[in-house]
């Protein structure tokens, strides 16, 4: 870096390097600076969410739209984010990742901007896609960033913070979104604006590129496209059944379209010179189980927020922002359990506790089908709290597991990967939930449910309801549990030891050794990796 270490310490304690802001990359505290930008974005992207799911009513009313076309403003956003963030881990991985993760901010604050003018949900569903776009590089480069500044010996701990920021951001956003609803369903788009840009700046201000490129180079259109268009027509297929049945020509033809192209996807992808998802990295058994893991984990849990604004608001007859109170709990149950759960594993291994996690959560799922429509608040809140805890002691060492394992010049794709998985069980759990939930309930009750005007209904009128949610809340239960199964198929932890880090390239000669290994990254081959 051409300074002393004396030096180095002295310009990073006045917030300077080299006439920049933040530190050098070799600096032993890069590492936090640069956790402070993957923060932000897991801060940006969990608050957004909540934000505008508690504010799903309030949309359907203004833009008086259909129920279909406002699942669809959920769906849009996490089918572009899920089919290109493994697209935009390779653009990383051959361009930089400082350069890929600014970008993601700035393209998510366009279209933040853009969507607070949707004049119908049309135009606010294709705003919504170009978000998806912006959190696909923030998403595949966020554990990338993280991985690259810290030691194997510390990245439970690392992911633990990023899934403790994210909490912070749970809590936040059901709160932030009722009160920026009271003003207008605009603001929910347009907060996020002055914080993507923020956050674009303190990027581009703090990170240094660690990574070298990728020396195989190239693009899998081909692969991309038939990922794609076969996971539109599932998800697409999975939601519109619930609402006009499964002989439904666009139903069918969706569910025809994801049978045939995502099995030729795989075949594509394994024959490709640059595919969109290496599917070698699956050949370590560690790296296997905990994508299967992180999979099932969006499966079972990304619909529950989902599907309690529309018990609290449509059931329950709450406003915006009591509502979202009233979600804190799972939030705060992940705040408390990421930290702990990620040093914990950093010391004693990532296996047992990713499975008790998973399996508090489907104690907590299945606990839920106890609620009724005035049932006490202090029941739902438990089991939200509940869940949030498995959904802490699960994510971090999970994350972290995977992360650790991987060589550095293949950790975009990695982190690409991780979230195509988990985003692609978000998308499923949403549309099973809503095919589940809106089936056997009449149209009228439906529409008064998920506009928040049910709060004249009798307990009567919305039986059918409850009895639908109870039946999705039992199969997301079985799903966890599945999970808990899964989590015990790793490998056991072996501990890192501090060995002294090896050369980019010696590292990529380790690439195949790696990802043929049957254990839990030994410290040799976790320095190189770093």
């Amino acid at each position: 870096m051409g300074l002393s270490g004396e030096a180095v310490t002295e310009q990073a304690g006045a917030g300077l390097y080299g006439g920049r802001f933040g530190v050098a990359a070799g600096h032993e505290h890069y590492k936090w600076w640069a956790l402070s930008c993957t923060s932000l974005g897991m801060l940006l992207a969990a608050t957004n969410s909540g934000t505008l799911i508690i504010a799903l009513p309030d949309l359907e009313r203004s833009l008086h739209t259909s129920l279909l076309a406002l699942v669809w403003v959920i769906l849009a956003y996490l089918i572009a984010a899920t089919v290109l963030v493994l697209m935009a881990g390779r653009l990383s991985d051959l361009f930089g990742r400082k350069r890929a993760y600014v970008g993601g901010f700035l393209v998510f604050a366009l279209a933040s901007l853009g969507a607070g003018f949707s004049p119908d949900s049309t135009v606010l569903i294709l705003w919504r896609i170009l978000q998806g776009i912006g959190s696909a590089f923030l998403f595949a480069n966020a554990a990338a960033l993280v991985t690259d500044a810290f030691p194997r010996e510390q990245l439970g701990l690392a992911m633990g913070a990023n899934t403790m920021i994210a909490a912070v951001g749970l809590v936040l956003g059901p709160v932030l979104g009722g009160a920026l609803v009271a003003i207008s369903w605009h603001w929910v788009f347009w907060f996020n604006v002055p914080f993507a840009l923020g956050g674009a700046l303190w990027g581009a201000l703090i990170l240094r590129e660690l990574s070298k490129p990728d020396s195989v180079r190239g693009y899998d259109v081909i692969g991309t496209s038939t990922f794609v268009v076969g996971l539109t027509g599932l998800v697409l297929g999975v939601s519109r059944g619930g609402l006009s049945g499964w002989n439904d020509e666009i139903v069918l033809g969706g569910l025809i379209a994801a049978a045939v192209l995502l099995p030729a996807w795989v075949a594509i992808e394994r024959r490709s010179r640059a595919p969109m998802l290496d599917l070698a990295i699956f050949r370590n058994r560690l790296f296997a189980a905990a994508s299967a893991a992180a999979f099932i984990n969006g499966l079972a849990r990304f619909a529950l927020m989902f599907l309690f604004v529309f018990y609290y608001q449509g059931a329950e007859g709450d406003s915006p922002i009591t509502a979202g109170i009233k979600l804190i709990p799972l939030a705060v149950g992940m705040l408390i359990a990421s930290p702990l759960a990620g040093i914990y594993a950093d010391r004693h291994g990532s296996r047992a506790l990713a499975a008790v996690g998973m399996a508090l959560s489907a104690a907590g799922l299945a606990a839920m089908t106890t609620l009724e429509v005035h049932s006490p608040y202090w029941q739902s809140a438990l089991w939200l709290a509940l869940v949030g805890v498995g959904s802490g002691m699960f994510n971090s060492p999970n994350t972290a597991a995977m992360m650790g394992v991987v060589p550095a010049h293949r950790r975009g794709v990695a982190a690409g990967a991780r979230t195509l998985l988990q985003n692609t069980g978000a998308v499923l759990s949403i549309a099973f939930v809503m095919a589940v939930v809106t089936s056997a309930v009449p149209k009228g009750t439906l529409f008064a449910i998920f506009s928040g005007l049910a709060k004249g209904l009798s307990p009567e009128k919305l039986a059918p309801f409850i009895a639908n949610m109870h039946v999705a809340l039992w199969v997301l239960a079985a799903v966890s549990l599945l999970g808990t199964f899964v989590c015990l198929l790793r490998p056991a932890h072996v501990q890192a030891t501090g060995l002294p880090e090896e050369s980019p390239e010696a590292s990529r000669r380790q690439d195949e050794a790696i990802l043929g290994d049957t254990r839990e990254a030994p410290a040799s081959v976790a320095a190189g990796a770093r």
